[in-house]
């Protein structure tokens, strides 16, 4: 039983007597009840002061694997500490003290004074004595935390040698954010051993987001001042303590000497998505800047041939190439992939440029992406190609192909056309002799003519589409091939004994193929 509360030794005889003794022995044996417990009382404390409970599933799982018996009791700190922003008050008291913090009942994001403990006992005093002990500690851990955070907003000691690199970067160093991203780049600290200093990596940045932000619609100038103070938080007091908190406080420390909402929102939201459940950036300053740093770490780390094996991937290259991925997939981006690599990979001497290599890498995380939002693998497969770089045209391409799939028409042209295809691969497999083109003066039988019409037209109408950028119509245009295929294959033998015909009919399916190749290899389809 529990070491204090455990009235002796206990007797048990089956599973559900242990369970049962443990508890009136002031053990709760559960794992799952232990959080239920936690959590019910902790809400119902913060309710009855006022307050609603900032919930926090790992804590909630960490603590609760701490105690034996929970009992929760409510601390206390000054009101002058809710000056620090919220983020560093509550990894401060949770990363400390396991304590969950609470916010006033229609507050919004403002915190209270007061937070809640999980103690293994239940005291004489009520607690009292825990919660004013605990109250102590995190006193203590504020402090350093306000500390930080007035640091952080006053001038560097090694102000006067800053000037060279505030030059370079155009910096204002009247301005804290400024003067921390000039101290990064003036102390050379590395990003990698291979790919340079952080101040390097900052000037690659910059150049790559300017050039995207007219893509992504955004001010140019705007970019390059989010580039530039994208990472100066790096070498702030408060992300030396939590680097959790990496991006957040550049946000707040940006607000903070008045730069524009959107170079501030890009501080933080430059380094999203950070998984899949994650939200993208949208404002396209963020875009921009979250791309380019993004586009630059996988070029970076291929250049020096520093890929993902396996399950090792310790540089978290594959979440890079997912977050670029959604960020042009979810904001609905055109971006060609392989020029843009070329250029990035041109920044890295010595380093070969495998912009393909690259690119296959991101078909994969494409695949992987399309896959979870439900498409069909085989969908996918039929429409990317090796040279396929723009990303949200894929994902059109598919979008069409399963809405054409879809239907009847679909269906049976898919049919038709594997059928055509399976034809031909047989006889190039033979060396079987095939005609370049397709001569109409050798055809038989109306289904022939009918057939070679609805192909001209199909091949015609779709390519226009295509150029057009309008895949629901090529697809369109390709489902009048239906019945002509079928009517095809009733009533003509392909493999006539006249050489002419056969070779003739044999270049009338590669036309079939060649016209469907236009927007995807139905080969590769499944059905």
């Amino acid at each position: 039983g529990h070491r204090f509360h455990a009235p002796g030794p206990i007797a048990v005889r089956r599973f559900d007597d242990y369970v049962a003794k443990l508890e009136a022995a002031k053990v709760v044996l559960d794992a799952d009840r232990r959080k239920e417990i936690i959590l019910h009382d902790a809400r119902n404390i913060a309710f009855a002061n006022g307050l609603d409970l900032v919930e926090d599933e790992g804590l909630l799982e960490e603590v609760s694997g701490l105690v034996e018996w929970p009992v929760v009791l409510m601390g206390e700190f000054e009101q002058d500490f809710l000056t620090i922003p919220g983020e560093v008050i509550r990894l401060t008291i949770r990363a400390n003290q396991k304590c969950f913090v609470a916010r006033p009942q229609g507050a919004g994001e403002d915190l209270s004074n007061r937070f809640i403990l999980v103690a293994n006992i239940e005291a004489s005093d009520g607690g009292m004595e825990i919660a004013y002990g605990n109250g102590k500690v995190v006193r203590a851990r504020l402090s350093d935390a306000l500390y930080f955070w007035k640091t952080d907003q006053a001038d560097l000691p090694d102000l006067d040698q800053l000037g060279g690199s505030a030059a370079k970067f155009g910096l204002d160093l009247k301005k804290p954010l400024d003067q921390r991203m000039a101290r990064l780049d003036h102390l050379n600290v590395t990003f990698h051993a291979k790919l340079g200093t952080q101040g390097q990596r900052v000037e690659r940045i910059k150049r790559l987001a300017q050039e995207l932000a007219p893509i992504v619609g955004a001010d140019s100038a705007l970019v390059a001042r989010a580039a530039v103070l994208a990472k100066a938080d790096l070498q702030t007091e408060v992300v030396g303590e939590f680097p959790e908190l990496q991006g957040a406080m550049g946000r707040k420390y940006a607000l903070l000497q008045g730069e524009h909402a959107s170079v501030a929102a890009a501080a933080e939201e430059h380094y999203k998505p950070q998984g899949p459940s994650d939200r993208v950036p949208t404002d396209p300053v963020s875009v921009a800047v979250a791309l380019a740093d993004k586009l630059d770490t996988l070029t970076g780390f291929w250049a020096i041939d520093e890929k993902p094996t396996g399950s090792k991937d310790p540089f978290a290259l594959r979440r890079a190439a997912l977050g670029v991925v959604r960020i042009l997939i979810e904001n609905r981006i055109r971006l060609a992939l392989t020029s843009v690599l070329a250029k990035v990979f041109a920044n890295f001497k010595g380093g070969a440029d495998q912009s393909f290599d690259l690119l296959a890498f991101f078909h994969d995380r494409l695949k992987v992406y399309l896959r979870d939002q439900g498409a069909r693998y085989d969908l996918i497969d039929a429409v990317i190609t090796p040279q396929s770089d723009d990303l949200l045209q894929i994902v059109r391409r598919v979008e069409a192909l399963g809405s054409l799939l879809d239907t009847e028409e679909g269906k049976n042209l898919l049919a038709g056309t594997k059928r055509a295809a399976n034809i031909l691969a047989a006889e190039e497999k033979k060396k079987t002799l095939i005609a370049e083109t397709v001569e109409p003066a050798l055809f038989r039988e109306d289904a022939e003519r009918k057939l070679y019409a609805a192909v001209n037209r199909a091949e015609k109408e779709a390519g226009q589409a295509i150029q057009n950028e309008d895949f629901s119509g090529a697809m369109l245009a390709l489902s009048v091939l239906r019945e002509p295929v079928d009517s095809f294959f009733e009533g003509v033998l392909v493999n006539d004994e006249d050489q002419a015909v056969r070779a003739n009919r044999l270049a009338l399916l590669a036309r079939i193929r060649a016209a469907t190749d236009q927007v995807a290899d139905f080969s590769k389809i499944v059905g």
